[in-house]
């Protein structure tokens, strides 16, 4: 039966990005996106006990109004980080305003996304970063997050634990506990995770870790998700010239 250790792999999780900024960025920051969700908000108490308050650095990004804001105020207060407040609808609607042709709905969706992202390495090249990325497992299974938006960044911290081991570990980092069991959104679209997915996480993460699922029409649309976004997950194809 497939067990959890929680504590060793918070531990190991903690000095593995300890190593990677002695390799990768000796004396930088971690920037993290706080978007006042549970992902972010591990990510984050993550690299404040692996690098100290001093070396993070929050940005909270709404786009216009943000109704969840106060959770990411409560994050960063949580945590006594250094944040920076970065609206980034001016840059979305220029965007949007500046085609020539009107956007899909899902390029609507997805631009804060990649606009976020930019705004995060900005942040970080002026402050000596490393750009923090903060997906999981469950999430980057069945594709749920923006190329080149979400699912990019320098260092991954969590993205092969489930959304449930991360609760776990959320709870053992004393995260208060509406940041770690508060309902995932995506912040663009107005509908909860599961709402846009189809099925839950925990429905997902034991699928992920036992092979066990009980509907079928579940496993089904899991499978053909994970398929169909495997290519998020990959490196950019390139052509090999034969140069013989």
């Amino acid at each position: 039966m497939y067990t959890f250790n929680a504590e060793k792999v918070k531990n190991d999780c903690v000095q593995w990005i300890r190593e990677f900024f002695e390799k990768n960025g000796k004396g930088c920051s971690a920037v993290v996106g706080i978007s006042g969700g549970k992902d972010s908000s591990i990510v984050a108490a993550l690299c404040v006990e692996a690098l100290g308050k001093e070396r993070v650095i929050g940005v909270l990004m709404p786009c216009g109004e943000q109704a969840d804001i106060d959770m990411a105020k409560l994050l960063v207060k949580t945590l006594d980080i250094r944040h920076y407040i970065i609206n980034i609808k001016g840059a979305v609607d220029g965007v949007i305003d500046s085609m020539p042709f009107a956007l899909s709905e899902q390029s609507r969706v997805n631009l804060p996304s990649r606009i976020r992202m930019a705004t995060l390495y900005a942040v970080s090249q002026s402050h000596n970063g490393r750009v923090a990325n903060t997906c999981n497992l469950s999430e980057d299974w069945v594709g749920y997050s923006t190329r080149y938006g979400d699912s990019v960044g320098d260092f991954s911290p969590c993205s092969n634990l489930t959304v449930q081991e991360m609760k776990q570990i959320g709870r053992l980092l004393g995260l208060p506990g509406e940041l770690v069991d508060k309902v995932p959104t995506d912040g663009l679209c107005g509908k909860t995770d599961e709402d846009n997915l189809g099925f839950t996480y925990a429905e997902l993460d034991r699928y992920i870790r036992e092979g066990v699922i009980e509907n079928e029409e579940h496993r089904e649309l899991i499978d053909h998700k994970h398929r169909m976004n495997l290519f998020k997950l990959e490196l950019m194809p390139a052509f090999k010239p034969d140069l013989d």
